[in-house]
């Protein structure tokens, strides 16, 4: 994870490789210990399942495929792929028509590889499943599944995105609790940017690639509409943008990358005192600020106009098309899905559960890790479209221009719009 308060998102598809993936297209209820995950339908006749997952090694998720292994008697062939190459990888099994039983997928490339034909259609498992029915999981996690009336995965993990502050400092500005509003973010960022040269109050991430339609949402704006159409340049996105503008314009915000360290920025004085991001900070900070232990917080996101919404990332487990194992692919996806195997998954990595039910379990009691489970309450995520990477990268650029470069913010969303557009129709 990047020290830095910028988060840098991992993999992006190009138009070329939407049009490449084009052209290859052609139980019993859910309780707290899931106790009997991974015991359906497996079937001895199958000696092993092949399982790709997303990171730097598979110890991270070891433990919970030995468990099933030792449950059921079908070993798992794991192998890791890093996010940075996982785009290419799934690309390439697309066009081999060679790909794994079980995939992890990022939320984002969905919409992606369900319209190249790679991910299966689990709807009639899914429904036939009380454990894995939808209702089980957080609903902006369930969405990133379900595609034309479909489910072609189950949610994994989850993330959203919360504001962490300096209570120390917010404290000496009039916001112990850190900001409610809009309008108390504005103010006591300007406030604290008084401190002195060099001193800010809020950090715009320039570099995330859903910021601004976070805060659009929160004005009330749609991005796409159901049928189809752009709506980027209309006044609630607008305003949005016009909003997060101010902070640069009054110096309340730094337009551009500081290139510090998280210890410089949130530690120390508090160049930085207030900033956005999930739950994986926590312990960046934890482990590299330790001089304002006890001088931080999290809370979620301040009241927009029309709402605090943030946005809902996170990973879904799938079945590749091709596999011959369909019914104990799903079992696997069962067994991962469990309460028991979240907590595993969590202790080993921090990521939070997107099934509801693991977060009445004793480690996510604790109140930092509460803010995350209620800000997913309002949370949503970016439309599920094959579009969307190329989408958000146009709009980087976009948003650069016009809080750096001093565009024309109505002018320079109408041309993006209309590039959006493009792309749909």
């Amino acid at each position: 994870m990047n020290k830095k308060l910028s988060l840098l998102f991992k993999g992006s598809a190009t138009l070329a490789t939407l049009s490449l993936l084009g052209a290859c297209a052609g139980d019993t209820a859910d309780t707290d210990t899931d106790s009997d995950a991974g015991s359906n339908g497996s079937d001895a006749s199958v000696e092993e399942l092949s399982v790709w997952i997303m990171g730097d090694g598979n110890e991270q998720a070891q433990e919970i495929f030995d468990a099933y292994t030792e449950e059921t008697g079908i070993d798992i062939n794991l192998q890791s792929i890093p996010w940075a190459s996982s785009h290419d990888r799934l690309l390439t099994a697309v066009a081999s028509g060679d790909g794994p039983d079980v995939v992890q997928m990022g939320s984002s490339y969905m919409a992606e590889f369900t319209d190249a034909g790679a991910l299966a259609d689990l709807t009639e498992h899914i429904e036939a499943s009380d454990s894995l029915n939808a209702d089980n999981f957080y609903e902006g996690n369930i969405n990133t599944t379900r595609i034309d009336d479909a489910y072609y995965g189950v949610p994994w993990y989850t993330e959203t995105r919360a504001l962490y502050y300096r209570t120390d400092l917010l404290e000496e500005v009039g916001y112990p609790d850190g900001p409610n509003t809009w309008d108390e973010l504005s103010d006591a960022a300007m406030q604290l940017s008084e401190r002195g040269d060099d001193m800010y109050g809020f950090d715009i991430n320039f570099e995330e690639q859903t910021f601004g339609f976070m805060f659009a949402r929160q004005n009330g704006s749609e991005i796409i509409t159901e049928d189809g159409q752009a709506v980027i340049n209309e006044p609630e996105f607008v305003e949005a943008i016009d909003y997060l503008k101010g902070f640069v314009d009054n110096g309340s915000s730094p337009s551009q990358d500081l290139g510090l360290e998280l210890s410089q920025t949130f530690g120390g004085e508090g160049v930085v005192p207030m900033f956005i991001s999930g739950p994986w900070t926590m312990s960046n900070i934890q482990n590299e600020t330790t001089d304002i232990e006890g001088k931080w917080s999290v809370r979620t996101l301040p009241e927009g106009p029309e709402n605090n919404m943030s946005n809902t990332g996170g990973a879904n487990l799938s079945v590749w098309s091709s596999s011959e194992n369909v019914e104990e692919a799903v079992d696997l996806i069962e067994h991962m899905t469990s309460t028991e195997s979240l907590l595993t998954y969590y202790e080993n990595t921090s990521s939070l559960p997107a099934r509801t039910a693991a977060w009445e379990e004793e480690p996510f009691q604790d109140e930092l890790i509460e803010v995350f489970g209620e800000q997913l309450e309002s949370s949503e995520h970016m439309p599920v479209i094959k579009e969307w990477d190329a989408i958000s990268q146009g709009y980087l650029s976009t948003f650069e221009s016009i809080l750096i470069g001093g565009a024309d913010t109505q002018e320079a969303l109408d041309n993006y719009n209309a590039e959006v557009q493009s792309m749909l129709d």
